[in-house]
């Protein structure tokens, strides 16, 4: 009888040795990277490992996938945010498994094609865990390589991650990639291990992290990355309520991929670089009702733009659920700071918007002779 067995190499015994571990795998990928699933479910053992694997290769369906959008498809963010997606659909599949056993994987390329490219040739891959958060990033020489080499490359680089990230020997693997890439050609690695509470936060036995005591008045934000104008904007707050304002992050977003542990980090950062006296308290709260369930009684210091977003009927299941949701922060005693925004390249501030009476009752305005910063996070990210 004609064997069925795969051919030994350091790949095949590497895939073994995953499958013979007791982690379990979501992986995604897009742009490269797709042979390391081929891999994984050629070497037997596979539906031991492999939950699922997504190849969202769409922007449309990369978006899907994070459940928002993201600068650019091809970076070293976006490969982490694949994975934490990853992950937490690892966690939605299989709600029995003990988390810390959890793989997450998202690996975005773009490499050779029948297009030439003005960028490098790169690859990018994340593995979230429980845990820890970690990337790998390799630039490609351009024009040393057609798309099957390259595409081979990826997905050694995937196959590697995914072997140290599940505690097996790997150091053949990692070695024989090494042995095929140029000197000018090194990998960069990058880590964040969890403090205890964010993988608690991750897990969901917390809803809040360094939260002090109750806060009256909570500045919310993705602060990607903090500005000027979030400063001079808690400033304003602070004096014109005559209290202390309190920076949020929610790991989770209504319309934003949600946040690993590099990313956190580097956000808590940042804030506390501008703000040296800064206070701030990480959640598990995307949407403003929930945030309300955690500061009740407090102000929420937000931009034109978060109130209209908080009073459309999109982000809810209908205008029914929305009302509900505006019900709940009323009756948590919640009100809202508003402070103008360009809207569709205007100004605009609270009076001038169009959102629910309901809504509108809970919310003071500030005028913009008080206040006017048109600096966006995202201008400053993208450089637009």
């Amino acid at each position: 009888m004609t064997s069925l067995s795969v051919p030994s190499t350091a790949w095949t015994d590497l895939v073994g040795r995953i499958h013979s571990s007791e982690c379990q795998l979501v992986i995604a990928v897009t742009g490269g990277g797709s042979k390391a699933i081929s891999q994984i479910l050629e070497v037997p053992g596979g539906s031991r490992t492999l939950l699922e694997a997504a190849v969202p290769y769409s922007q449309a369906a990369l978006e899907q996938w994070l459940g928002g959008a993201v600068d650019q498809a091809c970076c070293e963010p976006t490969a982490r945010a694949m994975a934490m997606a990853a992950w937490l659909r690892a966690r939605q599949l299989t709600p029995e498994t003990d988390p810390h056993q959890l793989l997450g994987m998202g690996c975005t390329a773009s490499l050779a094609s029948n297009r030439p490219k003005r960028g490098d040739h790169r690859i990018h891959v994340a593995v979230q865990t429980a845990t820890e958060s970690t990337s790998v990033s390799l630039t490609l020489a351009k024009g040393e390589r057609d798309r099957k080499k390259e595409e081979w490359l990826a997905a050694k680089l995937v196959l590697t991650a995914l072997g140290e990230a599940a505690k097996s020997d790997a150091s053949a693997a990692r070695h024989a990639l090494i042995e095929q890439l140029r000197d000018d050609e090194p990998i960069h690695q990058c880590s964040q291990q969890a403090p205890k509470a964010w993988t608690e936060l991750l897990l969901g036995s917390l809803v809040s992290v360094d939260q002090p005591e109750l806060p009256h008045a909570v500045l919310p934000g993705a602060f990607n990355p903090p500005h000027i104008g979030h400063q001079r904007l808690a400033g304003i707050a602070a004096q014109r309520l005559g209290l202390p304002v309190v920076y949020e992050i929610s790991v989770t977003n209504v319309d934003k991929p949600p946040l690993d542990f590099i990313e956190i980090s580097s956000r808590l950062s940042a804030l506390r670089q501008l703000d040296e006296t800064a206070k701030i308290v990480l959640t598990d709260a995307p949407t403003f009702w929930q945030k309300a369930a955690l500061f009740s009684g407090c102000t929420f210091v937000v931009g034109a733009d978060t109130l209209v977003r908080i009073g459309n009927p999109r982000y809810y299941k209908d205008t029914t659920d929305r009302d509900a949701a505006i019900a709940e922060i009323a009756d948590r005693g919640c009100r809202f700071l508003v402070f103008g925004r360009l809207i569709d390249d205007r100004f605009q501030v609270l009076s001038e918007l169009a959102i629910p009476d309901k809504l509108r009752d809970l919310c003071d305005e500030v005028s913009a002779a008080e206040f006017r910063d048109d600096v966006s996070s995202t201008e400053l990210r993208t450089g637009d």
